[in-house]
């Protein structure tokens, strides 16, 4: 089972105390506070206006107790949860300046997690049938990374390396400034701390067979048909964990799964999934 820990809660508040300070800046919200009463109590809830799948709800609730630790919130679903349009996500009652100030930037949080959430998801239904699965990759939004990575979890998807700092990874640029994929392995394999992942990106067999000839982790094949994956796969035998990347979608990923790699990547779930559409309306 997929872990759906979020990020530490140190990591949120920081996340959230940013994006608040953004949104109010030193003179605060001075729509709300010029319109509705300090004393002024509502409810309202958060629902989805599109299917998707739901991730970033402990995100949503630092805000508005960062906003107002007074604030009783009641989530009416978790993370992971595929919603149809009406779904009610949280419910929220207390002082309708507090409710206001928190709305947006609590579902800017949630809509854009949501979305990649959605999207992995859309891959992963796509290749059920086989043993693939899908994964990120390192195009994500400057401090926010470790929240995205979350929001693939929760659709269904694996994570990538975090970081520069936790798996070798010996893309095109390694090889050339390094004279070649063996002397660039060589060198990995030499300076890399004990039980680092080693992984190689080729994207023609003769390079897939030269990192063969002495050995890695994984092999990222990049930018393969599905013919030369199926193919590649087959020259691996095993002796490594295979990965395609290359124009991943809910449409061309199936035929990618189906020549039998083990991992799929796609840099777009995460920079470029669309945001999901949820809302918060007062209840009446």
């Amino acid at each position: 089972m997929a872990d759906l820990s979020p990020p530490p809660l140190a990591h949120l508040d920081e996340q959230v105390a940013r994006a608040l300070a953004e949104d109010l800046g030193a003179a605060g919200d001075i729509t709300t506070n010029a319109t509705i009463p300090a004393t002024k109590t509502a409810s309202a809830v958060i629902a989805a206006r599109k299917p998707g799948v739901l991730a970033g709800l402990p995100v949503a609730v630092r805000v508005f107790h960062t906003v107002d630790p007074r604030l009783v919130l009641v989530p009416k679903v978790q993370d992971g949860t595929r919603l149809s349009p009406g779904d009610v996500i949280l419910e929220v009652s207390g002082a309708a300046r507090s409710i206001l100030k928190a709305e947006r930037v609590a579902l800017n949080f949630l809509g854009h997690l949501s979305g990649i959430a959605t999207a992995t998801a859309d891959i992963a239904q796509a290749i059920a049938h086989t043993k693939t699965k899908v994964c990120d990759t390192r195009k994500t939004t400057p401090g926010l990374r470790l929240l995205e990575k979350y929001a693939v979890r929760c659709g269904g998807g694996i994570n990538h390396r975090i970081g520069l700092y936790d798996m070798v990874l010996i893309k095109d640029n390694h090889i050339a400034a390094a004279g070649g994929i063996k002397p660039a392995i060589a060198a990995a394999k030499a300076a890399a701390p004990k039980g680092v992942i080693i992984e190689v990106e080729v994207d023609t067999l003769a390079q897939l067979d030269e990192v063969l000839s002495v050995g890695a982790d994984r092999i990222l094949l990049d930018n393969m048909t599905p013919a030369l994956l199926k193919e590649a796969v087959a020259r691996v035998a095993g002796r490594a964990v295979t990965e395609a990347s290359g124009s991943i979608t809910k449409t061309t990923a199936p035929a990618i799964a189906d020549a039998g790699v083990d991992l799929m990547s796609a840099g777009w779930i995460t920079h470029s999934a669309p945001s999901l559409d949820l809302g918060l309306d007062f209840k009446a």
